[in-house]
C-alpha cells in the first residue's frame, strides 16, 4: 500500500482517525434513484475513519422515506453499533439492502441516530455540492470518493488486512 500524497484542498483517508471521527459537513448532500431524488439535505454528517472514504448521514426529515422499504438483517460496527437496512424501492426498481441507519448508535455517534446513509454505488448518483461521487470498491463500508479526498482507499480485493 502506498499512501497517495494530497494536493492542494485534498485529503488522505490515511490521515482520518481511529477510532473514527463524526463531523458535520455544511455541503449539499443528494441521492437519486430511477431519476428521483430520494434525498437533499445541508445537514449531513460524515464519518471519517482511517484508510476508508467518507459516509454520509442524512437527516430522516430530509429523506423521502416512502422509497425504503426495512428489510431483515442486521450488521455490529464496533464503533457506531448496529445497523438496521432498507431497500431503495422507485416505480418498480429495486435497490437491495442499499441504505442503512443506527437506530441507537454508540454515544460518540448519538448524533446520527436514525439518519440514512446510502451505498453510492447502488445508486443513480449521489453528490456533494454537485460532484458525482465515486463509489468505494467492494461496498462493504459505502464510502462516498471525490475529488478532494485520495487513498488508497481499503474495500477493493486485498485490502482486508491493511
Amino acid at each position: 500500500m502506498n499512501r497517495i500524497k494530497p494536493g492542494p484542498g485534498q485529503e488522505s483517508v490515511w490521515d482520518y482517525p481511529r477510532p473514527p471521527l463524526l463531523e458535520p459537513v455544511q455541503k449539499q448532500v443528494k441521492v437519486v434513484f430511477n431519476g428521483v431524488t430520494i434525498a437533499e439535505t445541508s445537514k449531513a454528517y460524515r464519518v471519517l475513519e482511517t484508510s476508508h472514504p467518507p459516509t454520509y448521514y442524512i437527516p430522516p426529515q430530509d429523506v423521502d422515506t416512502r422509497y425504503l422499504i426495512p428489510v431483515e438483517g442486521r450488521t455490529l460496527c464496533e464503533w457506531k453499533g448496529q445497523a438496521a437496512y432498507f431497500d431503495v424501492l422507485v416505480e418498480g426498481h429495486r435497490a437491495a439492502r442499499a441504505a442503512w441507519i443506527y437506530p441507537s448508535p454508540n454515544d460518540s455517534f448519538k448524533a446520527i441516530a436514525g439518519h440514512f446513509c446510502f451505498y453510492p454505488s447502488k445508486m443513480d448518483a449521489c453528490y456533494i455540492d454537485g460532484e458525482q461521487v465515486q463509489a468505494q470498491a467492494g461496498d462493504f463500508y459505502g464510502g462516498w470518493i471525490t475529488n478532494n479526498i485520495v487513498g488508497p482507499f481499503k474495500g477493493s480485493s486485498g485490502t482486508m488486512f491493511w
